[in-house]
């Protein structure tokens, strides 16, 4: 694999992560518990489909071929998208929701730090202004998962399962493959192992003051970076994909 095309292939993975877990956040509008959250949640939407499209726009421009951010999003079927499993998961219920931001935000947070000192300007641009949006991003979830856990007795035991049943998609992200060897290699890109070293420490961290437990070591669930998801997949690109493939080429 060319640079260009390690490039290509790597600014399209973190695109694909960052649009399906805003999509996933999209399908909350008018469903959250308080006015409030319902325009963080909103503002945390919009925040990660506009990084998609910037890596979305970046992995065009590589590529040379003509595409745009609406064909990466769109025109690509099933099996073309990257993105982690743990962002493709359902809504469920309020913890749920809260848990997955929350153990995916801690490790894209670190991504995005060590993509900053990158040796491919442009990625480490997009990833110095992503960084700021996530910080705001962590600290209000971790701040959720504090006041579930710690909170009523329903609330600790309904988001201690949330935490439970979303661990097994964790390890996914730390599982090197020659992309991400082929980045760390050509660009100095991010060191998966040192990564999930930080991630655990953090994560344990917060969920020790939550008062919850972490889950135990078990097998993981993989495949999204190889373009093999759940059964969830399908259904959300079949609604996020509806209109412009109904109209294609239509415009405002």
């Amino acid at each position: 694999m060319r640079p260009e095309q390690t490039l290509t292939a790597y600014a399209l993975r973190l695109g694909d992560s960052a649009l399906i877990l805003g999509q996933r956040m999209v399908e909350l509008v008018a469903a959250y518990p308080e006015l409030e959250e319902e325009l963080a949640n909103a503002n945390f939407a919009l925040d990660y489909i506009g990084q998609a499209r910037l890596f979305y726009t970046y992995a065009g421009e590589l590529e040379g071929a003509g595409r745009s951010e609406d064909d990466f999003a769109y025109f690509r079927p099933e099996h073309e998208f990257r993105n982690l499993l743990l962002v493709e998961q359902p809504n469920g219920h309020f913890g749920d929701t809260i848990v997955r931001q929350f153990l995916f935000d801690v490790y894209y947070l670190l991504v995005l730090e060590a993509l900053t000192r990158c040796s491919d300007r442009r990625l480490a641009e997009i990833a110095a202004r992503a960084e700021k949006e996530l910080r705001y991003h962590l600290r209000h979830c971790s701040q959720w998962l504090l006041r579930l856990g710690d909170g009523t007795e329903e609330s600790h035991q309904k988001v201690q399962q949330s935490l439970d049943e979303l661990w097994r998609y964790t390890g996914e992200m730390f599982a090197a493959d020659a992309l991400d060897d082929a980045m760390r290699t050509l660009f100095d890109g991010p060191d998966l192992g040192a990564i999930a070293a930080e991630w655990h420490r953090d994560v344990a961290a917060v969920v020790d003051e939550a008062t919850l437990s972490m889950p135990p070591e078990q097998h993981m669930a993989s495949g999204g970076k190889k373009g093999v998801h759940t059964e969830h997949f399908g259904y959300l690109i079949a609604e996020m994909q509806n209109l412009p493939r109904t109209y294609p080429g239509a415009t405002w």
